[in-house]
């Protein structure tokens, strides 16, 4: 893949992180930044299937946090706020989706199977289990990221369309 959205997938997890943070030590914090990052990595992949998807997106950008910020109460426009340049690469379909990935398993499941023949995983065999199969550990740890209540604000944004961009994926596979 030619194009990088690793700038999207790094803002949009530390926005998800730094809106739902981790109660525990370092070790917990580690468990709930891999599980972000592996959540928003495949949504993004999903979002941005092909290199001319992610190219376009790179050469734009994604939009930025304020809505999420809005949404979630942590509006960070005020007179006071920080100028933190990497939350103008939070793109908010993909938080959307990730959040969704996060509180559904099964979903989650359906979201990693529909990138096995995707652009992004050609030679490569990327392990998603924190997310697809956390073990307890990774549920303590994420405990705030993974809450279906908290997230539900974010999820519901876009949920509809990731659960039809899925379901896209199933009706071509089984027509083929």
């Amino acid at each position: 893949m030619s194009a990088d959205i690793s700038p999207v997938i790094a803002a949009t997890a530390q926005w998800l992180l730094r809106s739902y943070p981790v109660t525990g030590g370092a070790f917990d914090t580690a468990l709930a930044q891999a599980q972000a990052r592996q959540a928003v990595t495949v949504a993004a992949w999903l979002r941005y299937p092909t290199a001319a998807d992610a190219a376009l997106v790179a050469l734009v950008g994604p939009g930025g946090a304020a809505r999420l910020d809005w949404l979630t109460g942590a509006d960070a426009s005020g007179p006071d706020a920080p100028e933190e340049a990497w939350r103008s690469w939070v793109d908010e379909v993909v938080a959307s989706w990730a959040a969704c990935l996060l509180t559904a398993p099964g979903l989650a499941e359906d979201a990693v199977a529909a990138l096995a023949d995707g652009e992004h995983v050609t030679e490569v065999s990327p392990d998603f289990r924190r997310l697809t199969h956390p073990d307890e550990r990774d549920r303590r740890a994420a405990a705030l990221l993974r809450h279906p209540d908290l997230l539900a604000p974010v999820a519901d944004l876009h949920r509809a369309a990731l659960v039809r961009h899925l379901d896209g994926d199933r009706l071509d596979a089984d027509c083929a």
